[in-house]
């Protein structure tokens, strides 16, 4: 029930003859999120978003059909706003009793209370790797510990790159937990990319079958992607991420000062995100990122910081409703099958990952042209933001076909041998993942960007 003093309602309602449909409405004005759905699974997941924010997914070909609706009243400006340096932003990640923040800004290393109020227990691991260490490992320990004398900090520092995302590595973080005599009411802090986020996060949630864990990630990737939601794992050689667990941070931290040491290619990996969140969801997103693009690039702090922002919204709202990708969390990975094909036939870390699935989103959107799903504008469009943001809009040329196809087979997202895809539909922001599609247009997909 709503009120002068607490403007928030709730309502929920089911259809009569035990049907399994569900409506569920949370209005909090001026923002509302109204959810129907079923417990059939569909086979195919429609997601569309119109201007004013508002987002379907539509469910076909199973029992039943679900819908699910949610609308947001922030207007995203067409430049960028001037925000407080100090205050953090905070996006919460709604997953009932295991919700958690995402603190967002500027010197937030400097703010020891935002993490302390997480950790669990007097034991603290720091996990990180030897590029971040020098720069930030003193920082957070400090940050862990000031005013804090009962808390003692363990640190262990990995080699850094994708292709050490594998189990002797992860080893590395139980040997370390082990002989440190830490117990159950440890927490793990993840410090670093996204590797060292995945990596930190599945040791996390394995050491003594889970304890508590925080992310600090300092790339653009892990700070709009991976250090939300709760992914953890590494690779394996025939397959990418294809080992690992759905766990749920305590908070995540993004101190956006700690991009200022960030390489020019680390950064543009990181934008590949952020431009999927727009094609996929985000229309008005993607046309700020149209606009602003050069800001980016140039770490303009309001340009980043919204990104960022933005991004971590997108993400949240997303995971919020679909945590372990049942569905409609399946449409974050635009070009990832593509991409994830060229990590690991390329060889991990030889491209980046934000490099990768830039190849594979220009690939996921010729073959949704090839299908006559979207128009020739949004090809372009694509192919020009990429190509602005300094990201590879072709595979290398030593993929083929059959290394393209060899890896899709194992890919997370096949069913019953299966292969479903993230393709675009409709007009710009509208996606679908299903595998109702041509497999000739797939394979003329992979030809046209292979020689072979």
């Amino acid at each position: 029930m709503a009120s002068a003093a607490n403007p928030f309602s709730v309502s929920v309602s089911s259809k009569p003859n035990n049907s399994a449909d569900f409506f569920l409405r949370v209005q909090t004005p001026p923002d509302s999120v109204s959810l129907r759905y079923s417990f059939a699974s569909p086979s195919s997941i429609e997601l569309n978003s119109s201007r004013g924010g508002n987002l379907v997914l539509s469910a076909s070909r199973g029992v039943r059909s679900g819908r699910i609706r949610a609308s947001s009243a922030q207007v995203m400006d067409q430049s960028v706003a001037k925000t407080d340096a100090r205050a953090p932003t905070v996006v919460e990640v709604d997953l009932g009793n295991r919700s958690y923040p995402i603190y967002i800004g500027s010197g937030l290393l400097d703010q020891p209370h935002l993490l302390q109020r997480h950790v669990h227990g007097k034991r603290v691991l720091v996990v990180t790797n030897n590029t971040v260490a020098p720069l930030y490992l003193d920082k957070v320990v400090e940050a862990l510990t000031r005013g804090n004398p009962n808390v003692s900090v363990e640190s262990v520092i990995l080699p850094d790159g994708e292709k050490y995302k594998q189990m002797d590595t992860l080893m590395k973080i139980f040997d370390k937990a082990i002989e440190s005599r830490l117990d159950r009411r440890s927490t793990f802090v993840a410090l670093g990319g996204g590797v060292i986020g995945d990596m930190c996060g599945f040791a996390a949630a394995s050491f003594l079958r889970g304890v508590n864990f925080i992310q600090i990630p300092t790339t653009v990737m892990a700070q709009v992607d991976s250090s939300v939601g709760g992914k953890t794992g590494i690779n394996h050689r025939l397959g990418k991420n294809l080992i690992g667990a759905f766990y749920q941070p305590q908070c995540v931290l993004i101190d956006t000062d700690t991009l200022n040491t960030l390489p020019d290619r680390e950064l543009a990996s990181g934008l590949a995100e952020v431009i999927k969140y727009g094609l996929i969801r985000d229309a008005e997103f993607f046309e700020w990122q149209e606009k602003n693009m050069q800001a980016l690039l140039a770490r303009d702090p309001s340009a980043l910081a919204y990104a960022i922002r933005r991004s971590c919204e997108n993400k949240a709202e997303v995971v919020s409703l679909d945590e372990k990708e049942s569905g409609l969390r399946a449409t974050l990975n635009l070009g990832h099958t593509f991409g994830h094909a060229i990590e690991t036939g390329f060889g991990y870390g030889q491209w980046l990952h934000g490099e990768a699935v830039a190849a594979g989103m220009v690939m996921a959107v010729d073959m949704s042209y090839r299908l006559g799903w979207i128009d020739d504008s949004i090809v372009k469009r694509v192919d020009n933001i990429l190509q602005r943001a300094k990201l590879p809009t072709t595979p290398p040329d030593t993929m083929t076909v059959e290394m393209f196809k060899s890896v899709m087979a194992v890919d997370k997202k096949v069913a019953d041998g299966l292969l479903r895809l993230i393709l675009l539909k409709g007009p710009l922001g509208n996606c679908v993942f299903t595998g109702d599609y041509d497999r000739n247009i797939l394979d003329e997909t992979l030809h046209a960007f292979c020689k072979s």
